[in-house]
């Protein structure tokens, strides 16, 4: 049985393909277009399979007032207004059909988080061939519909979200024609620390969840995500700058391009590694077979004379009889052993179809 997956602009998505890793831009342009569009060349040449943006003004995501529940207290942007973080992190609707095109241009897929309708209908203009819904959305059912019923597949960030809201996003989205569902574990915290990844939420969700789970990793580096492929994870969605010095609304929790290049390689590897459950040679050891230990004289043993551990070893190649033998071979030597004098470096046999429990002494030096 196959796992579950979802597909966008034609890549299968799901835990038996390798890791969907999707590059996630976010307000770290700094309010340039020219530096967002060279964040796309960078992000494209890391080898992602996706770049995403976030769609939405600081008017369609929040109120610009001077109360207490609108400040951030605490964290990275503690004492900033919503409204101000949001202005400054913003990425112009103007400027996305120079962004879409840029990665069409580079040949790569690109998406984007839509924050409300109009981000929606924007985004479905410009023909993303997916919408991610973030975690602080993940409870705003309107908007899942919304977008579901556009009919292309949605990818949903669960940060903060417990049991039921996770079941209520997906059933949800499913239900208004989404053509499918992606799941990611995430922790809304910024930066996460290791300590709260619980990645080992993975392969629980798999198993509640009949649809691919992948993550949105705000920890730093990369190790949060390889660990999260070994566990099956399908997707990794991480941030990205051109420098963490340039600074940038979420510069201090996103890789740089050779970071990201790493992230890339290191998760594909990682799910190459996974491999199957397998106990017999393999291909690539067949031909090391021959150097496995086996039994050699390594004394010169006269006519009769009893074989012992001062003239019998096991080493290195495999030509010999195997060292479980050597209990077979030690005392004297049998009746039927030719009764000639061996010297060093001949290697213990049995002859082909003969009695198992004769032992020749073959003559041929390697």
């Amino acid at each position: 049985m196959s796992a579950p997956f979802i597909e966008i602009a034609g890549r299968r998505i799901g835990a038996d393909q390798p890791p969907y890793v999707i590059c996630e831009l976010s307000g770290n342009h700094n309010g340039s277009l020219d530096r967002c569009l060279e964040m796309v060349d960078a992000a494209a040449d890391t080898g992602c399979d996706a770049i995403k943006i976030q769609t939405y003004t600081a008017d369609t995501i929040t109120l610009d007032v001077d109360r207490p529940e609108f400040k951030i207290h605490g964290g990275l942007w503690d004492g900033r207004s919503l409204y101000e973080l949001y202005q400054e992190a913003q990425t112009p609707f103007e400027w996305h059909a120079a962004i879409f095109e840029r990665a069409k241009k580079r040949g790569v897929t690109i998406f984007s988080s839509p924050f409300d309708e109009t981000a929606v209908d924007l985004l479905d203009d410009l023909g993303a061939p997916a919408f991610k819904i973030a975690s602080f959305e993940a409870v705003d059912l309107p908007l899942i519909k919304y977008a579901a019923a556009k009919g292309k597949p949605l990818i949903i960030s669960t940060g903060m979200a417990n049991l039921e809201e996770m079941k209520t996003a997906r059933d949800t989205a499913l239900a208004a024609g989404a053509a499918g569902v992606l799941l990611l574990h995430c922790v809304s915290s910024y930066p996460a620390t290791f300590g709260d990844a619980n990645v080992r939420t993975i392969p629980d969700m798999a198993a509640r969840f009949d649809c691919p789970i992948g993550l949105s990793d705000h920890t730093p580096g990369a190790a949060a995500a390889v660990a999260a492929v070994a566990l099956g994870a399908a997707c990794v969605e991480k941030h990205f700058t051109l420098a963490r010095a340039d600074g940038g609304p979420d510069a201090a929790f996103s890789l740089e391009p050779a970071e990201f290049k790493a992230l890339v390689d290191d998760t594909r590897n990682a799910w190459a590694a996974l491999g199957v459950a397998h106990y017999d040679v393999l291909g690539a050891e067949r031909a090391n077979l021959q150097f496995r230990r086996s039994l050699y004289v390594t004394a010169d043993v006269k006519a009769g004379q009893t074989l012992s551990r001062a003239n019998i070893r096991s080493v290195r190649p495999g030509a010999g009889l195997p060292p479980g033998d050597l209990d077979k071979v030690l005392g004297p030597p049998p009746a039927t052993c030719p009764a000639a004098s061996r010297s060093t470096g001949r290697w213990l046999a049995r002859p082909h179809g003969a009695n198992p429990n004769r032992l020749t002494l073959i003559t041929t030096r390697l």
